[in-house]
C-alpha cells in the first residue's frame, strides 16, 4: 500500500468537449480512517455520460465544485477498518471518485457503500449489476413497458446501457432495431447482442432506414443519444408509442444544445415521452439485479466491457464516451485486487 493519494480535481467547467486541462492531478498523503470509518483503496472506476453533467452544472445532483475530486462510482478493497460492518480485505462498491483512497463510514456523497457479493467481479458490479444494467432494466420495463411483438428502437446500441436494453427487449419477445456508429459496432449489436437489425448512423440515413425496417412505426424508443437521432425516431413512431429518455450524449458537449423539431409527432401518434433517473429506483435495485442475473444464467444476456488502464488516463477515458470509442461499459482499472495488505 502506497502512502500517496492521487486525486483528479475539477479545475474548470468544461466548455465543449471535455479536455485534460479541465482537471488537475494532485498528490496528497493517504488519509487515515477515524472511529467508525474504513479506508478503501480504489481499484476500478466507472465512466458514464452523466458525469459530463455532474461537472458542468447542477442536475439531479449538485455540480462537483471547482477544486473537488471528480465524482464517480468505483470498486475498491477495504485496507484499514474501524467499522464493525466492513472488514479488511473485502471488496466494496460506492461513489469513491477519481482518487486512489476514500475514507467512509458506510456512505459516499451520493450512494451507500456496499460489499460485493462473492463471485461478482468489479466489472460486473459497475456494469451489468450496477447503474448501467439497472438503468436498462428499469428504463425499459417500467417506463417503456414493451410487450411481446412490439418493435423497440435503441440508440447508442453498442454502449453499456443500450446493449443491455437490446437483450432485455429480445427476452421479452420484441423485435429490436439498434442504432450505432460504424460496421464493427453494428456487427456486434446484431451478432452478439442479438438485435434484428442495426442502423449505422455514420453511413446511413437514419430516419429513412427506420422507416424501411419498421414501416408500421416503432412502439418503444430507448433514447441514449438525442439530437438528430431522436428526431429520426420521433418521425417513425407507431400509435401510442413510448419514448424513454435515458440520455442525450450527442448534446452533452454542445455549447448551445438545439431543440427537438418534430415533437408534435408525439401528439399526432398519441405517444408518450418520459425521462427517468435511476436513483429513483434505489429501493428496487435487488429486483433488477435478480432479473439480470437470471438472464445471464440462461445465456440470454452478454456484456461487453471496455477496460482502460492507468490512473493518468482517467480524463482521456471519460472523453472516450463522447468520441464514440467505447464498446460496452467504459471502465478504468487502477490496480488488480486482491491487494497486499499491511
Amino acid at each position: 500500500m502506497t502512502d500517496t493519494n492521487r486525486r483528479w480535481l475539477l479545475a474548470a467547467r468544461p466548455h465543449g468537449m471535455v479536455k485534460d486541462t479541465d482537471f488537475k492531478l494532485v498528490h496528497e498523503p493517504a488519509p487515515e480512517p477515524g472511529p467508525g470509518e474504513f479506508l478503501v483503496r480504489v481499484t476500478h472506476l466507472s465512466f458514464d455520460p452523466t458525469q459530463r453533467g455532474w461537472i458542468t452544472a447542477d442536475t439531479y445532483l449538485p455540480a462537483v465544485k471547482i477544486g473537488d475530486v471528480v465524482r464517480a462510482g468505483g470498486v475498491g478493497q477495504v485496507v484499514k477498518s474501524n467499522h464493525p460492518g466492513f472488514k479488511v480485505g473485502q471488496l466494496v462498491q460506492g461513489g469513491f471518485g477519481w482518487q486512489d483512497y476514500f475514507v467512509s463510514s458506510g456512505m459516499t456523497e451520493f450512494m451507500p457503500v456496499s460489499i460485493l457479493h462473492p463471485g461478482v467481479t468489479p466489472e460486473q458490479a459497475l456494469g451489468v449489476f450496477g447503474i448501467t444494467g439497472l438503468t436498462a432494466y428499469f428504463g425499459l420495463t417500467d417506463v417503456g413497458k414493451p410487450v411481446a411483438g412490439d418493435t423497440v428502437l435503441v440508440s447508442g446500441a453498442a454502449g453499456a446501457t443500450g446493449s443491455v436494453v437490446i437483450q432485455l427487449a429480445k427476452a421479452l419477445g420484441c423485435r429490436v432495431i439498434g442504432i450505432a456508429g460504424g460496421p464493427d459496432k453494428c456487427g456486434w449489436v446484431t451478432s452478439v447482442a442479438g438485435a434484428d437489425a442495426c442502423i449505422d448512423y455514420k453511413s446511413e440515413n437514419v430516419a429513412r432506414r427506420i422507416k424501411e425496417l419498421a414501416p408500421k412505426g416503432v412502439n418503444v424508443v430507448f433514447e441514449n443519444v438525442g439530437g438528430e437521432i431522436l428526431e429520426a425516431a420521433l418521425m417513425n413512431l407507431a400509435q401510442r408509442a413510448r419514448v424513454v429518455l435515458c440520455g442525450g450524449i450527442s448534446s452533452y458537449n454542445e455549447v448551445e444544445p438545439t431543440g427537438i423539431r418534430p415533437y408534435m409527432q408525439l401528439t399526432v401518434t398519441r405517444s408518450r415521452m418520459e425521462g427517468f433517473i435511476i436513483l429513483d429506483y434505489a429501493a428496487r435495485y435487488a429486483e433488477g439485479v435478480m432479473a439480470l442475473s437470471k438472464l445471464i444464467a440462461e445465456g440470454k444476456l452478454k456484456v461487453a466491457d471496455d477496460v482502460q488502464t492507468g490512473f493518468e488516463n482517467v480524463p482521456a477515458t471519460l472523453r472516450r464516451l463522447f468520441e464514440g470509442k467505447n464498446l460496452g461499459k467504459q471502465l478504468l482499472k487502477i490496480t488488480d485486487p486482491p491487494l497486499p495488505l499491511a
